[in-house]
C-alpha cells in the first residue's frame, strides 16, 4: 500500500501532503501537547508491532503491494488522536530508513495509512459498540484498510503520471483489499483480544469474551 515516488503527480501529492498537515494539526491540537502516562508503555508496543508487521510486504496487480497495516488497530488501542501520530511515526520511519513509500508522496501514504485507516477503523469500532459487539473490531480492522486502499486507487488513479485508469486502480486496491481486508480484521480482532485478556488495564477495563463480544 506505500506508493512509490513517481506514480503520482505533483498537484495530487501536493494536495494530500496539505490535508495531512491539517489532520496531524488537529490530532496535536486534540491532544493538547499532552501523553497520558498510562498510553506511553502501549504506544510504543503498538508503533514496535505495526512497525515490525508492515515490512512484510507481497504484489498485487497494478505495481502496487499488500501487507497489514494496523491503523484500525492503532486507533482502537490508543485513540483516534494519538493513533494517528503513531502511524505517522511509522510510516515516515519507513519511508526515510527502509525506502517503503516514496518522500515525494509520504504526504499521500500518511493520509492513506496514518488518517484514514485509524479514523475510519476507529469510528466503525465506536459505532459498532453497541449493534455487533462480537465482531467489532473485525469489521473495524477490515473496514480501515478497505477504506484507505480506495483512497490509494483514487490517487493512482487520478495521476497522470500512473499508467492505470480510475477504473482499473479502484478495482484493484478496493475490491483487492476488500478481500485482503479480511485477514486484516481477523488479525486486528486476535491481537485486540489478547492485549485485553493479557493487560485490560491498558486499554480500560472490560474484557473479550469467550464468543469475542466485549464484557462490561
Amino acid at each position: 500500500m506505500h506508493i512509490p515516488d513517481g506514480f503520482l503527480d505533483l498537484p495530487i501529492a501536493a494536495m494530500f501532503a496539505v490535508l495531512t498537515a491539517g489532520a496531524v494539526g488537529v490530532a496535536l491540537k486534540r491532544l493538547n501537547g499532552e501523553l497520558p502516562n498510562e498510553r506511553i508503555p502501549l504506544l510504543g508496543v503498538v508503533a514496535a508491532g505495526i512497525f515490525a508487521a508492515q515490512l512484510l510486504n507481497w504484489p498485487i496487480p497494478g505495481g502496487t503491494s499488500a501487507h497489514f497495516v494496523g491503523g484500525s488497530l492503532a486507533g482502537i488501542l490508543l485513540g483516534p488522536w494519538l493513533g494517528v501520530l503513531a502511524m505517522v511515526a511509522v510510516v515516515t520511519i519507513q519511508a526515510l530508513v527502509f525506502g517503503d513509500g516514496g518522500l515525494l508522496v509520504l504526504g499521500a501514504n500518511l493520509w492513506n495509512m496514518a488518517v484514514v485507516n485509524v479514523l475510519v477503523g476507529y469510528a466503525v469500532f465506536r459505532l459498532l459498540e453497541h449493534r455487533v459487539p462480537v465482531g467489532r473490531v473485525f469489521l473495524a480492522g477490515w473496514a480501515g484498510v478497505t477504506a484507505a486502499a480506495v483512497f490509494v486507487g483514487l490517487q493512482t488513479g487520478l495521476s497522470s503520471a500512473f499508467a492505470y485508469q480510475l477504473e482499473v486502480t479502484l478495482l484493484v486496491m478496493g475490491g483487492g483489499h476488500a478481500i485482503l481486508g479480511i485477514l486484516e480484521g481477523g488479525i486486528t480482532h486476535l491481537v485486540y483480544r489478547f492485549i485485553r485478556e493479557a493487560r485490560p488495564d491498558v486499554i480500560g477495563g472490560r474484557r473479550i469474551g469467550r464468543a469475542g463480544g466485549v464484557e462490561e
